[in-house]
């Protein structure tokens, strides 16, 4: 579909709400085309693939959504076959599940899949995830680290993400776990990037122009490391605790957002005096 912009990512911390007001997932549902939409629900992450894709079909549908697909890729050679890539580009959305994101990138990255889900996303599609689903879309990824501990140099294994969000390292369970010291350790030895801590039951809803808006019952932690002075990152003894200087932290709850290529916070009530265009789910 040429002349379309880039869609729109949803970038879930994990654990959102899915049995009473649905929030987030109500959000994808109407992002994503309301009840003409058509979900494929990618299932790589998990090892329980069938109870994930059952939960979420039961979910979608009964928001409305006209077909929901459950796509159960667990080998690289499915992820080349013609049939499973023609049918996500039919669909509106295509939704990662929580697990491993190591799994995704493992066996998606670089195939003809991974290749189909960026082009959705370039072609105006939804693209959303959930806690490893979410971790995988950044360009290089937390695969694992300590959690609830004061931040240490080597703490933390990154790898490559899927690259669907460029210039970011994304965390999910972010307060729920205590995952701020992983987060600025990887920010440390990435000083050129942005990090995203995401809560649970929230998401940050990435547009075509790069802002995101926070949607949810938490909050978005973005760690910005552009003006550290100094760091011991790259010193002996690697699992020395880690010393960091003027790196800047912005909190934002549901409402506000950021600005991913200004690198500047937007406040709530920019939006609601129309300072930006107003996201679909805000439209009565």
């Amino acid at each position: 579909m040429p002349g379309l912009k880039r869609g729109t990512l949803v970038i879930i911390g994990g654990a959102e709400d899915k049995t009473t007001d649905k929030r987030i997932l109500k959000i994808v549902h109407k992002l994503s085309g309301g009840d003409n939409s058509t979900v494929a629900v990618v299932t790589t992450a998990t090892n329980s693939p069938y109870e994930a894709e059952k939960q979420y079909n039961e979910i979608f549908k009964s928001l409305g959504s006209k077909a929901v697909y459950g796509i159960n890729i667990t080998e690289r050679s499915q992820a080349n076959d013609y049939r499973l890539i023609k049918q996500i580009k039919e669909c509106d959305c295509i939704f990662f599940v929580g697990g491993d994101q190591l799994r995704i990138s493992c066996i998606l990255g670089g195939t003809e899949f991974h290749k189909a889900v960026l082009d959705s996303l370039n072609n105006g599609k939804v693209i959303a995830g959930t806690s490893a689903g979410a971790s995988m879309m950044s360009q290089i990824m937390v695969v694992e680290g300590k959690d609830d501990e004061a931040p240490r140099k080597c703490t933390l294994k990154m790898a490559p993400g899927m690259g669907l969000l460029q210039g970011v390292i994304i965390d999910q369970h972010f307060n729920q776990r205590g995952r701020i010291g992983r987060l600025l350790a990887a920010v440390a030895q990435n000083p050129g990037i942005i990090g995203l801590g995401i809560d649970e039951d929230t998401a940050a809803i990435v547009r075509s122009d790069l802002t995101f808006r926070v949607a949810g019952s938490g909050v978005v932690t973005v760690i910005d490391g552009r003006d550290i002075s100094y760091t011991n990152v790259s010193e002996q003894n690697p699992d020395d605790p880690l010393a960091i200087t003027d790196v800047k932290i912005h909190v934002f709850p549901e409402g506000y957002g950021f600005n991913l290529v200004t690198k500047e916070g937007i406040i709530q009530k920019d939006y609601e005096e129309g300072k930006n265009i107003e996201f679909e789910e805000d439209k009565k």
